[in-house]
C-alpha cells in the first residue's frame, strides 16, 4: 500500500460511521491571485528566457525552416530528431530529419539535436511548456539530444503561471500526458556551486519565437 492509499484508507475509516448528511462540506478555497500579467507578454517572454542562457530568435512564420538550418550549420549539426507531425513548412531541406518513432534512447542520444514545437510558453517565468501534444513528440525527444530547437508561436505565449495552468488543465486531468516545464538549457550545481550543463536535458536550447505573417 502506498502512502497515499494508507492516508485515504485512514480518512475513510474515520468517516465510516458518520452519515453523509452530517459530514462537513467541502471547503471552498479562495483563489484571488492575479491571473494575467501586465505588459507585452511576447517581449517579456523573450527577455526572461534569454536570462537562462537560451538563444532566442524572433522569426516570421515563413522563416522557421531557414532559421533552424542556420543554427544547425553554425553548430556543425547535420541531423535532427523530429516528431512525425512536425509541419512541413518548418522542415529545413538541408538537414537530415529523423522521425523519432521507434528510436531508442541511445539512438536519440546520437542525434545532433531535436526540433519540436511546444504547447505554450509563460512570459513571467521565461518558461516553455511541453505536454507531448501536437508537433512536440515524446518527452524523451526533448530531453535526450544535446541540442533542442523549439518553436514557440506568439499566440502560444501567456502572461503568467495561472493562465498556463488553465490552458493545460485538460492535459493534466483528463489526457494524463507528461508535462515538462523548461526554462533554459539543463543545468545543475553541486555544493560548491559549480555549474554543470546538460546533465538532465539538452546542453543548448534555441527558441524560435514565431510572429504571424503580415497579410
Amino acid at each position: 500500500m502506498t502512502a497515499k492509499e494508507a492516508m485515504l484508507a485512514r480518512i475513510g475509516a474515520a468517516l465510516r460511521d458518520v452519515p453523509a448528511d452530517e459530514r462537513p462540506p467541502d471547503v471552498e478555497v479562495p483563489r484571488r491571485y492575479r491571473r494575467t500579467e501586465p505588459g507585452n507578454a511576447v517581449e517579456l517572454f523573450v527577455e526572461r528566457i534569454s536570462e537562462y542562457r537560451t538563444h532566442v530568435q524572433r522569426v516570421r512564420a515563413g522563416g522557421v525552416a531557414q532559421a533552424a538550418a542556420d543554427h544547425c550549420r553554425g553548430r556543425g549539426v547535420d541531423n535532427l530528431g523530429i516528431p512525425s507531425d512536425l509541419p512541413d513548412e518548418w522542415r529545413p531541406r538541408s538537414i537530415d530529419l529523423v522521425p523519432e518513432t521507434g528510436l531508442t534512447p541511445r539512438e536519440l542520444d546520437a542525434l545532433g539535436g531535436a526540433f519540436t514545437g511546444s504547447a505554450l510558453a509563460i512570459a513571467d517565468t521565461g518558461t516553455i511548456v511541453l505536454d507531448t501534444g501536437p508537433r512536440q513528440g515524446s518527452r524523451a525527444l526533448s530531453l535526450v539530444p544535446d541540442l533542442h530547437i523549439c518553436v514557440v508561436e506568439e499566440k502560444q505565449i501567456v502572461g503568467g503561471v495561472p493562465e498556463a495552468m488553465a490552458e493545460i488543465g485538460s492535459t493534466l486531468r483528463r489526457m494524463l500526458r507528461p508535462v515538462t516545464f523548461v526554462s533554459g538549457p539543463s543545468a545543475t550545481s553541486d555544493i560548491e556551486l559549480t555549474r554543470v550543463e546538460g546533465v538532465h536535458g539538452p546542453r543548448s536550447l534555441i527558441v524560435l519565437v514565431v510572429s504571424p505573417e503580415v497579410t
